[in-house]
């Protein structure tokens, strides 16, 4: 649910009680990971996913039952190999979700979703089963969202960084794709002319400054890690030099330069020069991007980012047709969620039952 922080909390703000449904577990294949969320409102608004669409239906009828009851609950979204193949989906997956009716005075679910909202560490834990089921607890910080034994654990860590140097129109649109791929942007150019809001309004950040130096300045503040991604677009050796010294040097995941062939030769002989060893230089990803043979600057934007998160997460790279196994993580579901029920179960006696097993039946 703290995913969800940046659109419930002007509705907590507005005096609107949510219910949120949380993904506890999933076995098989499912497009969404645990602690990933949805909420529905009294109205019936839904906001965020926990699937890629065919159990959002069923979610939103228990998000308005409890709701109406004023309590919390758990649900199983599954399918078996023929329901799935009935009903058109491949995936086979099963769902185990928690419900929560969040209300604008529980403080417990306020702190936590400011201090996500503020892109500060935050974690909530929520009641997994029994009659407690969806209970929202307090809970410190951690790194991942897990269920352990009967209490999920949803996590929100702070944001990865893109640090955009140099600020010209390739700069634009990936802050644009990468700010809407939940990085938090920060952009330096040494021309004010080109760092503006107007220019960057999805950035975190806009500073005029050296490229190197504003490196060193968010090193010392403390702003950049292991999942900090460093892209040098100044295209000016003067300038590219100096930062990509700087950035090779400091304890960030990705580097990566902009650059053609001949221009990514002479900057590597020229680091190399600068006294950048060799082992450094391992680490540039340079030409950046992934081959999408793309011309316009979105399309660059779109294979520069495909190659941070390819690195981030490791992936090949290769189009998903190439590769065998499954397409999404695999974990178990709680043990303490029922059996799934069969497809021709009536939804109102699914919506009847304390914990419900819900598929998606096009005949339904």
């Amino acid at each position: 649910m703290l995913e969800l922080a940046a659109d419930l909390l002007p509705l907590l703000r507005a005096g609107q009680t949510v219910a949120t449904i949380t993904v506890a577990g999933v076995a098989r294949s499912a497009p969404r990971g645990v602690g990933s969320a949805m909420a529905v409102t009294r109205d019936a608004r839904v906001i965020g996913s926990i699937s890629g669409g065919c159990v959002e239906g069923d979610a939103v009828a228990l998000a308005l039952a409890a709701l109406a009851r004023g309590t919390g609950d758990a649900a199983r979204f599954g399918f078996t190999d023929d329901q799935a193949f009935a009903a058109g989906l491949a995936c086979g997956g099963t769902i185990d979700a928690v419900i929560s009716v969040v209300s604008p005075t529980d403080a417990v679910a306020r702190d936590a979703l400011e201090r996500a909202a503020a892109d500060r560490p935050a974690a909530i834990g929520i009641v997994a089963s029994g009659p407690g089921a969806g209970t929202l607890v307090p809970h410190d910080p951690v790194p991942e969202s897990a269920l352990h034994d009967d209490l999920l654990v949803v996590a929100a860590p702070r944001r990865p960084r893109l640090v955009i140097l140099g600020a010209g129109e390739h700069a634009a649109t990936l802050s644009r794709v990468a700010a809407a791929s939940g990085f938090a942007v920060s952009v330096c150019d040494v021309w004010d002319t080109l760092v503006t809001e107007e220019r960057f309004p999805e950035a975190d950040e806009r500073v005029c400054a050296l490229p190197h130096e504003y490196l060193r300045q968010l090193d010392e503040r403390g702003e950049l890690d292991e999942r900090t991604a460093v892209c040098v677009l100044t295209h000016d050796l003067r300038l590219d030099i100096p930062a990509l010294q700087t950035a090779l040097a400091l304890p960030v995941g990705f580097v990566g330069a902009m650059g053609a062939r001949r221009t990514v030769a002479r900057r590597a002989q020229l680091l190399r020069e600068s006294g950048v060893a060799d082992a450094d230089l391992a680490r540039l990803h340079s030409p950046l991007g992934l081959d999408l043979a793309g011309v316009t600057p979105a399309e660059t934007a779109i294979a520069v980012l495909a190659e941070i998160v390819a690195a981030r997460r490791g992936g090949s790279g290769l189009p998903l047709r190439a590769g065998t196994g499954a397409l999404h993580p695999r974990a178990s579901v709680s043990a303490s969620a029922s059996a799934s029920a069969s497809a021709s179960a009536s939804r109102e006696s699914i919506l009847s039952s304390s914990e419900h097993s819900i598929g998606c039946s096009l005949d339904e």
